[in-house]
């Protein structure tokens, strides 16, 4: 059911897969669909679906493609796991639904409880959003990295429903440019009031007293409460600290990986060199350039204000 305009991000349909091409936005809306699972694996390779919810619910439903398909399923969960080694809900969906009984009930029931849990998390982190805050978000943690709703942009999209008049510097997000694709889409679609800024821009806005609270998402989370994220939220959590900008990180359950100790203990996944060297197709480095296009870093535990889940939220000081 579209909602704002904005579609849900992937959805089962029978025999196959639906899911926005986010690679297209926002220049246009387009679907693409995936009927094997290989077809879906490059779907996730390329991004043509990636947040960490929406990559649970992609993974649940490659297995119950290969189930419906006949195919080993072992062999395409391994196939699966393998496209984004960072994102921990990718293969807790694959999990959750390999030892299901119904594997394609089991991937509905995945998608639909996505959208449950990220209201909850929206109206649990409502109540950080003061009345006319001006909210920093990086990356897209938004309805386009889940099946729907979101959570950083959820917890926003809560506080705006409330009445409580958020505003949103939105980071652009380099390499790949979620926040000016992606983020922007969506908040202008909501109706949230919102200004496109470059990622070096943060620290002068923080400087300047602009900031009053940063919200983002996760891809995993530690045991020990080290959020793993977007490449660059490390400094603006460091940024954060030092001008005494509240520092929230929104996520649900499934995100928190009590078998990484720490995030040094997590797999960070290097991308191909174009997204650094390019930009919409244009070359802007020159032949030759050597590259390291690290995905995600890691936030230390001690720099995050609060978690914001599904059951409420931690303060983590």
């Amino acid at each position: 059911m579209t909602e704002h305009g904005i579609p849900p991000t992937i959805e089962w349909c029978g025999d196959r897969v639906r899911l926005i091409d986010q690679r297209r936005l926002p220049a246009t809306l387009d679907f693409i669909e995936c009927r094997t699972v290989d077809q879906l694996c490059e779907a996730i390779t390329a991004m043509a679906v990636r947040g960490a919810p929406a990559l649970g619910a992609a993974g649940a439903m490659g297995v119950a493609l290969a189930s419906v398909r006949g195919d080993d399923v072992d062999a395409a969960a391994a196939r699966l796991v393998a496209t984004r080694p960072t994102a921990v809900n990718l293969a807790w969906g694959i999990q959750r639904t390999r030892s299901a009984e119904d594997p394609v009930a089991e991937a509905v029931r995945v998608a639909e409880e996505d959208v449950e849990r990220n209201r909850a998390i929206g109206g649990h982190g409502a109540s950080l959003i003061d009345d006319g805050a001006r909210v920093m978000t990086h990356c897209n943690a938004g309805s386009l990295a889940c099946v729907g709703y979101g959570t950083a942009i959820g917890v926003i999209r809560a506080a705006h429903e409330a009445g409580r008049r958020p505003s949103v510097w939105v980071n652009e997000t380099r390499p790949v440019l979620q926040g000016a694709r992606l983020t922007a889409w969506e908040l202008a679609r909501l109706g949230v009031p919102h200004r496109l800024v470059a990622d070096v821009m943060a620290a002068g806005l923080m400087a300047g007293g602009e900031v009053d609270c940063i919200v983002v998402g996760a891809d995993r989370i530690a045991a020990n409460g080290d959020v793993v994220n977007k490449v660059g939220t490390y400094g603006l959590a460091v940024l954060a600290n030092h001008h005494g900008v509240p520092f929230y990180v929104a996520a649900p359950k499934s995100t928190f990986d009590p078998n990484s100790p720490d995030g040094a203990s997590v797999p960070i996944e290097q991308r191909a060199a174009d997204e650094v060297t390019t930009v919409a197709g244009t070359r802007i480095a020159p032949d030759g350039t050597e590259v390291d296009n690290r995905a995600f870093d890691v936030t230390p535990a001690e720099l995050i204000t609060a978690y914001v889940t599904e059951d409420g939220v931690e303060r983590a000081r």
